[in-house]
């Protein structure tokens, strides 16, 4: 693929956290797994309680956000909608156990992330861009020690549009040089080219089906990469 930018210019990129920087979803995908093989439903497959759950969940993200209580909140009713057994106080502190299980997990950096975000950080200009609860993301890039490799962290509760020309006009960000780079089609890819940014799409396998969605065209002079790795964004920047 060609190289996009070969001036010297330096341009400002948008990176998002969960499933690009460090894993996410796997964690809870486990822990549906546990949950799944825990409520062991008597007539629905492994397969009907998840897409339950996945209904569940998309009404928890209106109502709570994002975020293991979000999650958690998502678990307690997807049992009481499928179990035949009311939820009593121990079964309740047990199903809560599997999204609390998520949050003691280590921050496991992806392959080829830290050199990249060095490379980069030295010739263009970085802002982490991540949705979910602000604690819990503030925690992660805490612990994750790529901070300051960024020059700024925003934290913001849904990534449509109307969040990407915000940040446009917040950073006082010239869309033809800033790019939005992450997993995620339906909140990093389509949103910001909608609002006049290039995008990178960087694909994760277990990237959360809430967040599967076709990939946008990126209309002229828009550009659109797709790259098979992280560490290939030193190839292009």
């Amino acid at each position: 693929m060609e190289v996009m930018w070969e001036q010297n210019g330096a341009q400002t990129l948008l990176i998002d956290a969960d499933d690009t920087l460090w894993e996410n979803n796997i964690y809870f995908e486990r822990a549906i797994g546990k949950f799944i093989s825990f409520l062991n439903h008597r007539e629905y497959s492994p397969e009907q309680v998840r897409l339950v759950l996945n209904d569940v969940e998309r009404d928890s993200i209106v109502k709570h956000g994002y975020g293991l209580h979000s999650f958690a909140h998502s678990l307690v009713e997807t049992f009481e909608r499928l179990s035949a057994d009311p939820v009593t106080p121990e079964l309740h502190e047990r199903i809560l156990s599997f999204a609390h299980q998520i949050a003691d997990h280590p921050v496991e950096i992806l392959p080829g992330v830290p050199e990249t975000l060095d490379y980069l950080s030295q010739k263009h200009h970085l802002i982490l861009m991540t949705k979910g609860h602000p604690a819990e993301q503030v925690g992660k890039v805490e612990r994750s020690g790529l901070k300051d490799y960024f020059a700024a962290v925003e934290i913001v509760a849904e990534k449509d549009e109307p969040t990407y020309r915000s940040a446009i006009s917040k950073y006082g960000l010239a869309t033809d040089v800033t790019w939005m780079i992450g997993n995620s089609p339906k909140s990093d890819i389509n949103p910001a080219l909608a609002a006049g940014l290039h995008a990178v799409f960087v694909p994760h396998n277990d990237t959360w089906i809430l967040e599967h969605e076709e990939l946008a065209s990126a209309p002229p002079p828009q550009r659109l990469l797709v790259v098979d790795r992280f560490s290939d964004l030193k190839k292009h920047f």
